[in-house]
């Protein structure tokens, strides 16, 4: 089936693009007619995804200040354009009670989820689209608007993730557009200790009956890449199967709770 984003003859690089929601988000991009540079730190799994999707890729650690530079060569010397940046890669550690972080992980966190997307911004600025024009998206997370148990790096960092993006779209309008998708809960292996034990429980308490798929999420990431969202720039694209409107989700356990306050007989 044909794709209604039409992204014929662009060029993308997606980072932690070899599986979960960086592979089907460069899938998607592909589909839609893009020619995609994947980046990831297994080399085994960049050589398997560049022929997959027929285009290229480059082994790496975001964290390695190098990398979003070489990332930028290789997709400018394959494809002589850059029109598409997706700031996927990201890392969840340290997990854990924030009074017992290790300062070291800590700063890692922020390291790959913060300044690697910043950094990759910069290249593709600098080298092509402070020029030409482009699109950024960067992968951010529902948690990020509020507090859960130890998850408190990953959220804090995800949140500084969504200012960037923010100031960024202002700093770089009109000639670059930068959003980001905010996933709920998604069957992925980064994920996969949170929804392994119970995910038909966890999906049946979401609005819309389940828990995300890497599609959901890739499908709204080209989109916002597309010209189909050429007048939309710093906006966060929240895409959670209703995970912020669960309470008022008849089949939530909250919502049970309300119903049974709600019709409890007042004391005299």
């Amino acid at each position: 089936m044909m794709s209604p984003y039409g992204l014929q003859g662009r060029a993308a690089i997606v980072t932690g693009g070899t599986r979960g929601i960086g592979l089907a988000v460069a899938e998607a991009l592909v589909d839609a007619g893009a020619r995609v540079c994947v980046s990831a730190r297994d080399p085994h799994a960049v050589a398997r995804t560049a022929e997959r999707i027929g285009g290229v890729g480059l082994a790496g650690s975001v964290a390695d200040p190098t990398h979003p530079r070489e990332l930028t060569e290789l997709a400018l010397s394959a494809f002589g354009r850059l029109d598409i940046v997706v700031n996927n890669a990201a890392t969840n550690q340290p997990y854990g009670p924030l009074m017992e972080a290790d300062p070291d992980r800590w700063r890692e966190a922020f390291t790959i989820n913060v300044e690697a997307p910043l950094r990759l911004v910069q290249c593709a600025w600098r080298a092509w689209m402070g020029e030409h024009g482009g699109a950024v998206v960067n992968v951010c997370t529902e948690g990020a608007a509020h507090v859960g148990p130890h998850v408190g790096a990953y959220g804090t960092s995800k949140a500084a993730l969504l200012h960037l993006t923010r100031q960024l779209a202002g700093e770089l309008a009109p000639r670059v557009r930068v959003n980001s998708v905010s996933p709920g809960l998604v069957r992925t292996e980064m994920a996969r200790f949170v929804w392994e034990a119970g995910e038909d429980e966890l999906g049946t308490a979401l609005p819309l009956g389940r828990i995300g798929r890497p599609e959901d999420i890739a499908r709204a990431v080209t989109w916002l890449a597309s010209d189909a969202a050429d007048w939309i720039t710093g906006a966060d694209l929240l895409v959670d199967g209703g995970t912020r409107v669960r309470a008022a989700y008849p089949g939530s356990p909250g919502h049970a709770v309300h119903e049974r306050l709600r019709t409890r007989t007042p004391e005299a």
